[in-house]
């Protein structure tokens, strides 16, 4: 049996939430190396600065993925809320709202998180 839309729905969002956790630890990552580069005083093979100056660009492009993901958890986001409107299997609704939750938790103190047509129902 095919999944259903609302099933496909709900599995975008979820791997979304889930893409957005792990740029969040590797933003995470990538600060602590150059925290560490920064501090380290030792420079064996002359790279530290090099290092330093790939690790920075490293982060930015990082840092430049959050926008276009926060839209796509957005767009997501209400996709799965209207196919919630139609949806009569109670087991699929329930995860649907429980992705949906984490979802909203997740971007609820991000102010890059609005999406032009307002907050989720």
């Amino acid at each position: 049996m095919a999944p259903s839309q609302l099933q496909i729905a709900t599995s975008v969002l979820q791997r979304l939430v889930k893409e957005e956790a792990s740029y969040h630890k590797e933003l995470e990552s990538q600060q602590k190396r150059i925290a560490d580069l920064e501090k380290s005083t030792d420079d064996e093979d002359g790279n530290r600065e090099f290092k330093l100056k790939q690790e920075k660009k490293a982060l930015e492009e990082t840092k430049a993925v959050f926008p276009s993901l926060r839209e796509r958890i957005a767009n997501s986001r209400e996709k799965l809320q209207a196919q919630m409107e139609g949806a009569s299997d109670n087991d699929e609704l329930e995860k649907a709202k429980k992705i949906l939750a984490e979802a909203i938790a997740l971007q609820k103190d991000d102010p890059d998180s609005a999406h032009p047509s307002g907050p989720p129902k």
